[in-house]
C-alpha cells in the first residue's frame, strides 16, 4: 500500500484543486443519498402515523416533499460535477505520469538504451499507467469521502435519532467494511497479478506475430506463434473470470455487511421506540439512513477486486520514477564553439580493456573530421562520447568551457546508423525537431541532403510513412535522418558513416548539400568510405 500512497500523492500534487473539490462534492453526494432516504423513510412514517390517528389534514407535507425532491436534484447534480472533476484531474495526473516515465526511460544511459526493446517498454508503460487510473477513483477518494460521511452521518444520527443507533451503523460499517477489504486483498492478489502478467503476454506476442508475420510464415512458425498468442489470452480470460467472481463476492459481503447495519439500526430504534424514548419517524430515519450508507462501500468493491494489478503497477512506475532529481540548467555557449576531447579514456566496465585511451581532439566550428580505422577500433565510441551518451572512464569532452553532457539538447547532434523514423507523414517526421518550420523550410532540408526530388515523386511532405519509416528505401530513411538533423541547426554535428548505402554521386551532393546548409557547424564523422573522408578537412586514423 506504500506505492499506492506514493502514487496517489504524485497525481495529487499537480491537481491538487480539482481532486480537492471531486473529494468533497464526492463526500456531499454520499451525505445527500443517506439525508434523502432517511428523510423520505422520515416523512413516509410520520405521514402514516398522522393518518392513523386523524391528524392527516394538518400534517405538512410540503416541506419535507420539497426537501425530498431537492435532494434528489442537487444529488444527480453533485454527481455529475463530482465525475467531471476527478476524471478530469485523473486523466491529466496520468498524461504527466507518462511523460515522467518516459522522460526517465529517454535519460537512462545509452548501454542500457540499446538493449531496451521499444515496443515492449511502452507497452509495460502505457499498461501500469493505465491500471493506476483506480487508485484515486476507486480507492482513495472512495475512502475518504466515504468515512468522512459515516462520520457525519454518525453525529447526525446520534442528533436525531439516539447516540445508540449512530453508533452501531458507524460500528459495524467500519469493522465490517475493513474486514471484508482485508479479506478481498489477500484473495484477489494472485488473480489479478496472474491477469495482467497474461495481458502482457499477449500485447507482446500479438505485436510480434504481428511485426514478424511475413518471417514466421517463411520459417513455418506462423502457426505456433499464433497458438502461442492464443494461449495467452486463453489465460488472460480464465484469471479475469476468476477476478470477476471474487469481486461478486466482496459485493455480496459488503451487502451483508450493509444489512446487518440496518437490521441493527431498526432494533435498537424499535426497541427505543417501543420504550417510548423515540417516535416510529426518527426510528425510521436511522434505519434508512443505513440503507443508504451502504453506497459508502461500493466503489471499494471494484478496487479491491484489482488491487494486486494497481500495486504491481505503482511498484514499477516508482521504482522506474526513482528519487526526486533536481532539475539540471542546460548553459547555452554565446555561440559557434569548440568540440574539445581532453585525455580521454573510455572502458565498457570497471577493469576491461579501454576501448579509448588518452584521446585528444578539437573540432573547431565549421571544421570537418573524419574518424578512420578498422571496426571495432572506437569511431562510433568517439561519437557517444562527443553527444554525452557515453561518459568517459578519464578526461573531458567539452564544447567551449561547458561539459557535453551538460549542454542543451540540441546543441550537438549524434545521427547514428540507424535510421529513427516515426510512422506518419514526411513532414511529421522533419517538425519533431522544428515544429514552427514552414514547408520552405523543410523543402530546404531536404534539398540540402538531395532527397526533395525524391519526396516530391512519392506525394511531397504529405506522404504517409510506416513504422520505422516504411516506405522509403534504406538510403532514403537514412536522408531525411540527416535532413532532420540539418533542421536542427545544431553547432556540432556528429554523423556514424552518413552516406553508408548511397551511390557516389549522391554521396557527393549529400555531403555538400549538408555543409552549405551548416556552414559553421563543426562536423565529426566514422567515415569508411572516400567520399566522407575527402570531403574532411583532417581525417584522423583510430588505432
Amino acid at each position: 500500500m506504500t506505492a499506492l500512497w506514493r502514487i496517489f500523492t504524485l497525481m495529487v500534487q499537480g491537481e491538487t484543486k480539482s481532486l480537492l473539490r471531486g473529494l468533497l462534492l464526492s463526500a456531499l453526494v454520499l451525505m445527500m443519498g443517506a439525508a434523502l432516504l432517511g428523510l423520505s423513510g422520515w416523512f413516509i412514517t410520520a405521514a402514516s402515523a398522522a393518518g392513523l390517528i386523524g391528524a392527516g389534514a394538518v400534517f405538512d407535507v410540503f416541506r419535507p416533499s420539497a426537501m425530498v425532491r431537492f435532494l434528489a436534484i442537487g444529488r444527480t447534480a453533485t454527481r455529475y460535477g463530482e465525475r467531471i472533476l476527478t476524471h478530469d484531474a485523473t486523466l491529466r495526473a496520468l498524461t504527466r505520469l507518462r511523460v515522467a516515465l518516459l522522460s526517465r526511460v529517454a535519460a537512462r544511459s545509452y548501454d542500457w538504451l540499446i538493449r531496451l526493446r521499444g515496443a515492449q517498454a511502452l507497452n509495460r508503460i502505457v499498461a501500469d499507467v493505465d491500471a493506476l487510473d483506480g487508485v484515486p477513483l476507486r480507492l482513495f477518494l472512495p475512502l475518504i469521502a466515504g468515512a468522512v460521511t459515516q462520520i457525519v452521518a454518525c453525529a447526525m444520527i446520534a442528533w436525531l435519532v439516539d447516540l445508540r443507533v449512530g453508533l452501531a451503523i458507524f460500528g459495524l460499517f467500519t469493522i465490517g467494511g475493513a474486514a471484508v477489504m482485508i479479506w478481498g486483498i489477500r484473495r484477489a492478489q494472485t488473480p489479478s497479478k496472474r491477469m495482467e502478467m497474461a495481458a502482457q503476454a499477449f500485447r507482446s506476442r500479438l505485436i510480434d506475430l504481428i511485426n514478424g508475420r511475413e518471417d514466421l510464415a517463411v520459417y513455418g512458425q506462423l502457426t505456433k506463434q499464433t497458438e502461442t498468442t492464443r494461449a495467452a489470452e486463453m489465460r488472460r480470460q480464465g484469471a479475469a473470470t476468476e477476478t470477476d467472481r471474487l469481486e461478486r463476492q466482496i459485493g455480496a459481503a459488503l451487502m451483508a455487511v450493509s444489512a446487518l447495519a440496518a437490521a441493527s439500526a431498526l432494533w435498537i430504534g424499535g426497541h427505543l421506540a417501543e420504550m417510548g424514548e423515540i417516535s416510529p419517524a426518527r426510528a425510521a430515519i436511522g434505519f434508512f439512513a443505513a440503507l443508504a450508507l451502504m453506497e459508502t462501500l461500493v466503489p471499494l468493491r471494484r478496487a479491491v477486486a484489482e488491487i494486486g494489478r494497481m500495486i504491481g503497477a505503482a511498484r514499477r512506475v516508482s521504482e522506474q520514477l526513482g528519487p526526486e532529481v533536481a532539475s539540471i540548467v542546460h548553459p547555452e555557449p554565446d555561440g559557434p564553439a569548440d568540440l574539445v576531447f581532453s585525455d580521454v579514456s573510455f572502458a565498457r566496465n570497471a577493469g576491461t580493456r579501454r576501448v579509448i585511451d588518452g584521446f585528444d581532439l578539437t573540432v573547431a566550428p565549421g571544421e570537418w573530421v573524419a574518424l578512420k580505422g578498422p571496426s571495432g577500433v572506437g569511431k562510433t565510441t568517439v561519437l557517444l562520447l562527443g553527444a554525452g551518451a557515453l561518459v568517459p572512464s578519464g578526461g573531458q569532452v567539452r564544447l567551449g568551457v561547458h561539459p557535453v553532457t551538460q549542454c542543451s539538447p540540441g546543441t550537438v547532434t549524434l545521427v547514428g546508423q540507424r535510421a529513427a523514423l516515426l510512422r506518419g507523414s514526411v513532414a511529421e517526421n522533419l517538425r519533431i525537431v522544428a515544429p514552427e518550420a514552414d514547408d520552405d523550410t523543410l523543402w530546404a532540408a531536404l534539398a540540402a541532403v538531395a532527397l526533395d526530388d525524391v519526396v516530391r515523386d512519392k506525394g511531397g511532405l504529405s506522404m504517409r510513412l510506416g513504422p520505422r519509416g516504411a516506405g522509403l528505401s534504406g538510403g532514403e530513411a537514412r536522408r531525411l535522418v540527416l535532413a532532420r538533423a540539418v533542421l536542427r541547426q545544431p553547432l556540432v554535428l556528429l554523423l556514424d558513416e552518413p552516406t553508408e548505402g548511397l551511390d557516389h554521386v549522391t554521396s557527393l551532393r549529400v555531403l555538400a548539400g549538408i555543409r552549405a546548409a551548416l556552414p559553421n557547424t563543426g562536423v565529426l564523422m566514422a567515415a569508411h568510405r572516400a567520399e566522407e573522408q575527402g570531403a574532411s578537412d583532417r581525417v584522423l586514423t583510430l588505432g
